[in-house]
C-alpha cells in the first residue's frame, strides 16, 4: 500500500508541476508519465487490496476469537459464581443442620438428665420408704425383744 501511495504522490506532483496555458484553466502535463504512473498503480492495487483483505480477515478473525474467548470467560465466571452460590447454600444448610442437631442433642441431654434425676429421686424415695419400713420393723423387733427380755 505504501508503493501505491508513493505512486499517487508522484502523479499528483506531475499534475501540479504542469504548465498553465495562457488565458485558460488548462494545464500541460507529461501525458506519458501520468499514464505510466496510472498503469503502475493499477498493477499494484490488486496486490494491496488482497493484502488489505487478508489484514481485514485476520482482524475479523482476531475479533471473533476474542469474542469467543470473552464469552467463554464470561460463561466460566458465571459457572464459578453459580458454584460458589450453590456451595454457599450447601454450607449454610450444613451449618443450619449442625445447629439443629446440636440443639436437639442439648435438649435430649437435658431431658435425659432431668429424667435420670427424676428416676434417681424415685428410686431413692422407694429406697427411703423401704429403709424406713425396715428401720421401723427393726425398732419394733428391738422393742419387743426388750419387752420380752424384761418380762422374763
Amino acid at each position: 500500500m505504501d508503493d501505491v501511495m508513493a505512486l499517487l504522490e508522484r502523479l499528483e506532483d506531475e499534475l501540479e508541476s504542469g504548465n498553465n496555458l495562457p488565458f485558460t484553466s488548462k494545464t500541460m502535463i507529461n501525458r506519458e508519465q501520468c499514464l505510466e504512473l496510472i498503469k503502475e498503480i493499477r498493477i499494484r492495487l490488486p496486490d494491496d487490496f488482497k493484502q488489505a483483505q487478508v489484514v481485514v480477515a485476520e482482524k475479523n478473525s482476531i475479533i471473533a476469537d476474542a469474542q469467543r474467548q470473552a464469552e467463554a470467560i464470561l460463561q466460566d465466571a458465571e459457572s464459578q459464581f453459580k458454584l460458589m452460590v450453590d456451595q454457599h447454600e450447601i454450607t449454610k444448610k450444613a451449618y443450619e443442620q449442625a445447629r439443629e442437631i446440636i440443639s436437639n442433642a442439648q435438649k435430649n441431654a437435658r431431658e435425659i438428665r432431668l429424667g435420670a434425676n427424676d428416676y434417681a429421686d424415685e428410686v431413692l424415695g422407694r429406697l427411703d420408704a423401704y429403709v424406713s419400713r425396715l428401720l421401723d420393723d427393726i425398732r419394733k423387733d428391738r422393742a419387743e425383744l426388750k419387752k420380752g427380755h424384761h418380762q422374763s
